[in-house]
C-alpha cells in the first residue's frame, strides 16, 4: 500500500459514524449488508446519511458496493484492510532495534 493510499483510508476512518459503519461491515463478513440492515445496526442513521458516509469508504477502497436486485450490498474490502494494517505496522520498532545494535 502506498502513503496517499494509507492516508485516504485513515481519513475515511476517521469519522466515528464511517468507523462504526465499517466494523460493521467487517464484522458481517463476505455477505455483506444492504443499507436497510446497516441504519438497523448503527442507530437508525438517516439514508442519505449512511449513503454518504458509505461512498467515502468506497472511495477509500474500503468496502466495495454491488447492486443485487432492488438493493445495493456494501461489503468490506478485506485486501484492502489487510494492506492497512500491514502498512501501519511494517516497520514496527525498526529504530529501536538500530538503536539497540548501535549501543552495541
Amino acid at each position: 500500500m502506498e502513503h496517499v493510499q494509507a492516508a485516504a483510508a485513515l481519513d475515511a476512518l476517521g469519522n466515528p459514524v464511517r468507523l462504526q459503519l465499517y466494523r460493521t461491515l467487517v464484522r458481517a463478513g463476505t455477505p455483506g449488508l444492504n443499507i436497510t440492515e446497516l441504519q438497523v445496526k448503527v442507530g437508525g442513521v438517516p439514508r442519505s446519511t449512511l449513503a454518504h458516509h458509505l461512498q467515502k469508504l468506497s472511495l477509500a477502497n474500503l468496502i466495495h458496493q454491488e447492486k443485487e436486485g432492488a438493493s445495493v450490498l456494501s461489503r468490506a474490502n478485506y485486501a484492502a484492510m489487510n494492506a492497512l494494517v500491514s502498512y501501519l505496522t511494517e516497520e514496527c520498532c525498526v529504530d529501536e532495534c538500530r538503536t539497540q545494535e548501535e549501543a552495541a
